[in-house]
């Protein structure tokens, strides 16, 4: 089936156009924020700790509103998940000047994120049924990709024409559109979780379930790193259209990366893939500390960027595996949340390494660290493969 076809079944485009325009301000938020405190004079210092408020209270609400949404469905739950982080990034807007309101602002827009990306992934087998998965996901990783590169291009245009307060507010209208859009679909509204007990520790009771997110966080250390690392090289090269054209390159190798894994028929287990996709994402991220001349360097971003969504899909088919019964959405933030947490420390390594001891360096940190991902899918896989055994005895 091609994605044309994926399109036109019901519900498949609507849900999957407001999943994209309620996530959109994922990508949007932090810059628009950051433009608007500039703007009245705030320091660096309190940016940060306004943004960390975001991305902590993100990682920690996502996987508690995926619980909720597993026990009570997904409508009520993204409905004033998205009333909330709206109303709270309004307040943000009308009051920059006071630094209590922002703090308390980023903190439940973060933590009242609607989790639009795990409702959509739950319902893809419904949609399009188990044969059609992959290339669903794969889909699915397209629109993630279209996210981050359509986010801060219209947070420049809003604040070209109007003001960054403008694109903050911009931010809360998207959400709710978004979010309406997609809880008042059919799929959506009658979505309910599998019977199940999830205990306290939900879905995170499953050894290899915590494995494979573990592997997974670690292997895409490297990607929250590109940024800071493309800025130091075009400092240092003279770059068409600078760090900003790298990123996109990056950005345009994993739209090609999700078209292809949808087209391809694997023969190999997932749990093999995963691991021999999770080393080629950290080769790559190594192949940037060569430093190479610019036409080397766009082409070696490009790879990079390629291997991530693969690795995605195989994680997402992994998890509706491993996922015990009830936990599924939650589950599937929790990658949300591991993923974010990997990526916000190569952030961080890649910064202090690089003001030690240099670009180079803090490629090597980074692209290092995804191989103690690749080191713990494999102790996933042969843990899966050890549970494969006894199941069949």
């Amino acid at each position: 089936m091609s994605y044309l076809d994926l399109l036109r079944r019901s519900s498949v485009a609507r849900l999957l156009l407001a999943a994209v325009v309620g996530r959109l301000p994922t990508s949007m938020v932090a810059l628009a924020l950051t433009l608007t405190l500039r703007e009245h004079g705030i320091d660096f210092r309190f940016i940060g700790a306004a943004l960390a408020a975001l991305t902590v209270s993100q990682a920690v609400g996502g996987p508690v509103l995926s619980r909720l949404v597993d026990r009570r469905g997904q409508t009520s739950v993204l409905v004033l998940a998205a009333v909330a982080s709206s109303a709270a990034v309004v307040a943000v807007a009308l009051q920059p000047d006071n630094r209590a309101v922002v703090l308390a602002g980023m903190a439940v827009t973060g933590f009242a994120t609607p989790p639009l990306e795990p409702c959509l992934r739950v319902l893809w087998p419904g949609l399009v049924g188990p044969e059609n998965l992959q290339r669903a996901y794969s889909l699915d990783s397209v629109g993630q990709e279209i996210i981050f590169v359509a986010g801060p291009v219209l947070v420049a245009a809003t604040v070209a024409v109007w003001s960054p307060a403008v694109a903050l507010v911009l931010t809360a209208a998207l959400c709710l559109a978004g979010t309406a859009l997609f809880a008042s679909s059919g799929p959506s509204r009658f979505w309910r979780g599998a019977p199940g007990n999830a205990g306290l520790l939900g879905p995170l009771r499953s050894p290899l379930l915590v494995l494979l997110l573990v592997g997974v966080g670690a292997t895409v250390v490297p990607i929250g790193a590109l940024s800071i690392i493309m800025v130091s090289y075009a400092e240092q090269r003279t770059v068409w259209g600078g760090a900003s054209m790298l990123l996109g390159v990056s950005a345009v190798g994993a739209l090609a990366g999700a078209l292809v894994t949808g087209r391809v028929r694997w023969k190999s287990t997932a749990t093999s893939r995963v691991i021999v996709l999770s080393a080629c994402l950290g080769g790559a991220y190594l192949l940037v500390a060569s430093l190479a001349p610019v036409w080397a360097m766009v082409v070696i971003v490009f790879v990079a960027g390629f291997f991530l969504p693969p690795l995605l899909v195989i994680a997402f088919s992994l998890i509706d595996e491993l996922a015990p019964p009830g936990t599924i959405v939650e589950a599937f933030a929790w990658l949300v949340t591991l993923f974010a947490i990997g990526s916000g420390c190569g952030a961080a390594i890649a910064g202090a390494v690089q003001d030690q001891s240099g670009t180079r360096a803090a490629a090597v940190a980074v692209g290092g660290l995804a191989f103690v991902g690749t080191a713990v899918l494999a102790l996933f896989r042969r843990a899966h493969l050890a549970r494969a055994r006894v199941a069949a005895t």
